[in-house]
């Protein structure tokens, strides 16, 4: 009999995977599902990535390169930062890691003792608490709400420090609300961790691309530079420019950090795909011209939805400022029951109901810590969008 580690029951499965893997079942079943769970865009990569890929190739780039990324894309990131965020760094401050995700990952693998406490507002990533309890942290959770934009207000931060805490995780525009925070919001935050130097902040800007106007994006280091020190931002380039699958992220943090992040990198993955880099510094410093397009067209299926939805009796959609995600209130249909006698106790029951009963495949906010919501992803193709709303109107019209 095999035993699995005890630190595994203390994670859950992505809900996200979890609810992307029913609807992939009851498709195979021959049901019709449309899929809205997942946040991934619908369009291919942009042709000079893909080009540059192959040119890679073609070169012989298929290799293993350093742990911490190819020299060229470092340097590439380091002019991005510089560039769009006015932020500077150098090379030996940055790592190229398979995502995101494992960038915080390794982060947190390399700075949390058990024990120590990690804050994170509420609605958050589903990943970002389990994280935190593979590596003995305790996710310490602040639930914020839709009348604060479900923004970390200073003072709530305030009271969830203690002198346990050793990380407070920020992202903006968050998945799922699309909440965006000022500056002058990032500044005061900033302003109560001036007094506590063992917090460090981590900032995920992972859909700094998607922001809508009259919004616009700021990084946290940007209008707290005393902080840089010890705040690391993650970032990527899935969202920004369709390259979900190529598993391309990077952290940009103090050196000290950088470092102990690269020893573990050294013992896990090694780096991410050589191809995938040269993809990489193709997106960052060639043309951007297809990153300004998805944006707009994200920010058309955003008019589209939030209007639609709203029009639904019964549901609260928060309008969100920046990301492909709506955030929506179900809360006006708990306690009641569908004609067919399903029960609607939880978000989650609302969830299951409108995927069997109606084919549309969504994630519950509970998922991300805020119940009595769902998260519906817009980055999808129009007809599907058009088509998932007549079917959840008819869903909610058949609840009483």
């Amino acid at each position: 009999m095999i035993k699995l580690a005890s630190r595994l029951s203390k994670v859950r499965v992505s809900p996200t995977v979890d609810i992307s893997n029913r609807a992939r079942a009851l498709r195979a079943e021959g049901h019709d599902v449309i899929s809205l769970a997942a946040g991934e865009p619908n369009f291919d990569t942009p042709v000079n990535i893909q080009q540059a890929a192959t040119k890679a190739m073609q070169a012989g780039e298929t290799h293993y390169t350093m742990v911490e990324g190819i020299l060229p894309l470092r340097q590439a990131i380091c002019e991005k930062l510089e560039k769009d965020n006015l932020l500077k760094y150098n090379p030996s401050e940055i790592i190229v890691g398979a995502g995101g995700k494992q960038i915080i990952y390794n982060a947190m693998m390399a700075t949390l003792e058990p024990g120590d406490e990690v804050i994170i507002p509420a609605p958050y990533w589903v990943s970002y608490p389990d994280i935190a309890l593979l590596f003995g942290g305790e996710p310490v959770i602040v639930h914020t709400t839709q009348e604060a934009s479900f923004k970390l207000s200073p003072d709530q931060l305030s009271r969830a420090i203690t002198d346990k805490t050793r990380w407070l995780f920020l992202n903006s525009p968050s998945n799922p609300t699309g909440a965006v925070y000022s500056a002058e919001e990032f500044a005061a935050l900033g302003e109560v961790l001036l007094d506590y130097p063992q917090i460090m902040v981590m900032t995920d800007d992972i859909y700094e691309k998607v922001i809508y106007s009259p919004t616009e994006f700021v990084n946290f280091c940007q209008v707290n530079p005393a902080l840089k020190s010890r705040t690391l931002i993650v970032n990527g380039l899935s969202k920004s420019h369709a390259m979900t699958g190529w598993r391309l992220g990077y952290g940009a943090a103090p050196e000290e950090l950088i470092a102990g992040m690269k020893k573990l990198q050294g013992q896990s993955s090694l780096a991410p795909s050589s191809i995938s880099q040269w993809a990489g510094v193709e997106a960052l410093s060639g043309p951007q011209n297809a990153v300004v397009e998805m944006a707009a067209e994200f920010s058309k299926r955003k008019a589209m939805m939030f209007a639609a939805i709203n029009q639904i009796q019964g549901l609260d959609c928060f309008d969100p400022a920046g990301a492909f995600y709506l955030f929506v209130s179900v809360k006006q249909f708990l306690g009641k029951q569908t004609k067919k006698g399903r029960a609607i106790h939880t978000d989650t029951d609302w969830v299951l109901g409108l995927m069997e009963e109606q084919g549309v495949s969504v994630v519950p906010g509970s998922a991300f810590g805020s119940d009595g919501y769902f998260r519906l992803s817009f980055a999808a193709a129009e007809d599907d969008l058009v088509s998932s709303c007549e079917r959840i109107s008819l869903f909610c019209a058949d609840i009483a």
